[in-house]
């Protein structure tokens, strides 16, 4: 086994086996998405693409009580200035990277996951998350629209009522709520959560990977898939909203609450926009 930590970034890198990765994301208080965070995910597609004997990838959270907050704020015009090599805007290079590789990307989910912490999750292939989980699409109770894939993936994950009732309703939801949906593929009990992951993941490691790779593509082409323009039109809607002179007194009221301070905004977010 070898670990690394991703110079710059807030990712560990733990090489279990040749064939089996685990990418952990460090950056307390929230392990909110930056720059610094986009950085990291872009080195570890780069490994990934160059790797041939690489089956399966499993993504977690060393913070407690927060797998991925959101979108960073304070630092976002980093993330949307970025060129990428494609010209896609950067995050999408990474999301239609996971999706669309050969290698199995795995999540594994402790804690919040809001806003583009759904999104990192859906563009990977298998979701697992423990009681503690908490999901929340929060963008349009904000005033401004989901930009970075849900538009796209949540309808395929869960359907377009519930896609609806998480994006429009803005209310947090539990992690037994997020199995039923679909959101998640199991719920499992916090203190298996690391066993079973590691244990499904070390199993698929051992398996050809000429085969793992080539079942993963043929089940890609004969499912639904998202699609690339249209993630780009909700990045468009994303930024358009975010201009707009209404959304101004909901970002001052955010800042109010506390949004990106480890308090209790953060913590219980989707219940502030009862008020």
């Amino acid at each position: 086994m070898k670990t690394e930590k991703l110079a710059e970034t807030p990712l560990t890198l733990t090489q279990h086996n040749e064939g089996y990765w685990q990418v952990t994301i460090d950056d307390p208080p929230l392990n909110l998405f930056g720059p610094d965070l986009l950085t990291g995910l872009e080195e570890i597609v780069r490994r990934m693409q160059a790797s041939s004997d690489l089956r399966v990838i499993v993504f977690d959270s060393a913070v407690p009580g927060f797998f991925m907050a959101h979108f960073d704020i304070a630092r976002g015009l980093e993330v949307l200035s970025r060129k990428t090599p494609s010209g896609l805007p950067p995050w999408f290079d990474v999301a239609q990277a996971l999706h669309e590789s050969p290698v199995l990307t795995i999540v594994s989910i402790r804690g919040r996951a809001r806003g583009v912490g759904i999104e990192f999750s859906a563009a990977c292939d298998i979701r697992f998350a423990s009681e503690t989980a908490v999901f929340g699409q929060f963008e349009v109770a904000s005033g401004t629209i989901p930009g970075g894939g849900s538009m796209e993936f949540l309808p395929l994950l869960v359907g377009r009522a519930r896609a609806l009732e998480l994006i429009i309703g803005g209310e947090d939801i539990d992690a037994t709520t997020a199995e039923r949906y679909g959101l998640i593929n199991r719920l499992i009990p916090d203190g298996e959560l690391d066993t079973f992951v590691h244990q499904l993941a070390l199993r698929i490691s051992r398996f050809d990977p000429v085969i793992t790779r080539q079942a993963k593509t043929m089940i890609s082409q004969r499912a639904p898939t998202p699609s690339m323009d249209r993630m780009i039109e909700s990045r468009i809607a994303f930024i358009n909203a975010n201009m707009r002179p209404e959304r101004k007194p909901i970002s001052e009221k955010m800042r109010a609450w506390g949004i990106q301070q480890d308090g209790d905004f953060e913590k219980n977010l989707g219940a502030y926009f009862n008020e």
